[in-house]
């Protein structure tokens, strides 16, 4: 299987997300210790969609991440860039409406959601500033952006140890469930490269977001980050 560089070139990433799709979503359940619902979860409650909003979801993989948006009554749209993804996510959840889309060039019209989420993909983006200007041109005047993603620990000893089981542990037990470690070794690096919490935050306010702001999950392993787009 593809394994990415952090240079994330993005046919390698879509490669590489193609060939563990089929074990993705047990595998983050696994390697979180089944936190990553909690994160999900927390970052439904952020988003706060009312019955009849439009959510887009980006990097919504399998769709397990936009299932909550429509139980609560929301038109959601899942979009990812892994084909393969997307074939697991429609063969398990049809009638969810998946979209085949590149987070740095969005394939919809300018203010057509209300709200744009990312649970955990961001970092795998290309080019991280381009992407937040192109959530910002989907998304209605008001309306906002949640981002949930692994972030900086905030306690300096848990944060050495988690770097630890970060680098040795992950790939190794993600390896052990998908057979393909490697991919867990690139995404154990993107999260140890990924900017904390402040600097996403001033990358949010320089593509144009205002008030951003972010609460930390688990000690800070996860960040979620909430702004919103400035009234025209």
């Amino acid at each position: 299987m593809s394994r990415a560089s952090l240079e994330k070139k993005p046919a390698e990433v879509a490669s590489m997300f193609d060939g563990i799709a089929s074990r993705y979503d047990l595998t983050n359940d696994l390697i979180s210790l089944g936190q990553d619902r909690r994160w999900r979860r927390a970052t439904v409650d952020a988003v706060a969609a009312s019955p009849g909003e439009k959510v887009l979801d980006l990097a919504a993989g399998t769709g397990t991440s936009s299932e909550p948006f429509a139980r609560d009554g929301a038109v959601v749209v899942p979009s990812d860039f892994s084909l393969g993804m997307l074939r697991v996510g429609k063969a398990r959840r049809d009638d969810l409406p998946f979209v085949a889309g590149d987070a740095t060039r969005l394939p919809f019209a300018d203010a057509s959601f209300d709200a744009v989420t990312i649970s955990f993909g961001l970092r795998n983006v290309v080019d991280t500033s381009t992407a937040l200007h192109e959530m910002l041109r989907v998304t209605r005047p008001g309306g906002r952006v949640v981002i949930c993603e692994f972030s900086h620990p905030t306690w300096a000893p848990f944060r050495t140890l988690y770097m630890n089981y970060l680098m040795r542990a992950l790939p190794a037990v993600a390896g052990a469930v998908t057979r393909d470690k490697g991919s867990y070794q690139y995404l154990a690096e993107s999260i140890r490269a990924w900017p904390d919490q402040a600097e996403l935050g001033a990358l949010l306010l320089d593509a144009g977001w205002e008030r951003p702001s972010y609460r930390n999950l688990s000690g800070g392993i996860v960040a979620l980050h909430r702004a919103v787009r400035p009234l025209d």
